[in-house]
């Protein structure tokens, strides 16, 4: 099955319009595994290429229907948020020497959505930072979008998927993808059930979560992607769990909480792929594969690789004389 037939083929009754108006995406980290360079520029504003990573995040949301970016931020990150203002005066510069192709690019991110800030005053964990956006929902929002800015999700539509799901069944909606089972240790897994009554099969519901378990322990190797939708009900959730792994308060636990309460929790399977933008590994691979489908780069790029990668390579032959 292609990417984009796992995406569209799912079955599941397409809504008129988004369960969701706000897109919460947490970026209060230090990127630590991304030092020096973060010391002046947060990790979520590293370029994929050519465009930050957390713009590309928002053009998913933004694509999905979401009219509200919130960005939930660390004290004096304010880089982040900076990123969706206009620069008028840059806009200015850049129509005035004609460089509209630049000045285009320029102008994609204020133009997305609304973007609203919150502060994660102290670093306790991802459920706690996804709390800090309930106060600045409206009161009939019941349902959020959590995108996790680390992961790039592809292609996109997946959001649409679980968007689908959730009008049809309710509750919250998760996005999971199926990795080797000597790499479940590094991510929440989901412990599942088939759905009698759907057409996809990648359409599972969620018995369970456990977060970083052991490969022994493990209950599925389908993980957790950074892509929710999430109930209202999560918020309340939240403020009855207590500190998880890593001394935290885990997105997680509250999850697992709410399917134990009797609350309905369904994933979607992403066949796609998935780039981990949060360590310098993922990150570089995530630039080769946007690389590779960009015209003005590709072809140099792959032609390039196809002879970094040759046995025949030899490093003293490409130095100029």
């Amino acid at each position: 099955m292609t990417a984009e037939a796992a995406v569209q083929g799912n079955g599941e009754v397409h809504p008129s319009k988004p369960e969701f108006r706000t897109a919460v995406v947490p970026a209060a980290g230090l990127g630590t595994r991304f030092l020096p360079a973060t010391k002046t520029v947060p990790k979520e504003l590293l370029p994929v290429v050519d465009t930050p990573g957390i713009e590309l995040v928002a053009s998913e949301a933004a694509g999905s229907g979401a009219q509200r970016l919130v960005i939930v931020t660390s004290p004096g990150k304010d880089g982040v948020t900076a990123h969706f203002v206009e620069d008028l005066v840059l806009e200015s510069t850049l129509a005035e020497r004609g460089k509209f192709q630049l000045l285009e690019k320029v102008r994609k991110a204020p133009g997305l959505l609304d973007v609203t800030s919150v502060v994660q005053e102290e670093p306790l964990g991802l459920g706690h930072a996804v709390a800090q956006a309930e106060a600045v929902l409206d009161p009939d929002e019941e349902t959020i979008a959590v995108l996790l800015p680390d992961d790039l999700v592809l292609p996109c539509g997946v959001l649409d998927v679980m968007n689908r799901v959730r009008r049809k069944r309710g509750g919250s909606v998760l996005c999971a993808i199926d990795v080797p089972a000597d790499q479940v240790s590094a991510y929440g897994v989901f412990d599942v059930a088939p759905v009698p009554d759907a057409v996809n099969p990648d359409v599972m519901r969620v018995k369970g979560m456990v977060e970083k378990p052991s490969v022994d322990e493990a209950p599925s190797t389908y993980t957790a992607a950074g892509r929710y939708l999430l109930d209202r009900a999560i918020f309340d959730a939240l403020r009855r769990i207590g500190p998880g792994a890593g001394g935290e308060l885990q997105l997680t636990d509250a999850i697992s909480l709410l399917i134990e309460e009797g609350h309905p929790v369904h994933v979607v399977v992403h066949r796609g792929s998935r780039h981990d933008l949060g360590n310098p590994g993922g990150y570089l691979r995530a630039a080769v594969d946007f690389a590779l489908e960009r015209d003005e780069y590709g072809p140099a790029l792959r032609e390039w690789l196809q002879h970094r990668l040759s046995p025949d390579w030899d490093p003293k032959l490409t130095v100029d004389e």
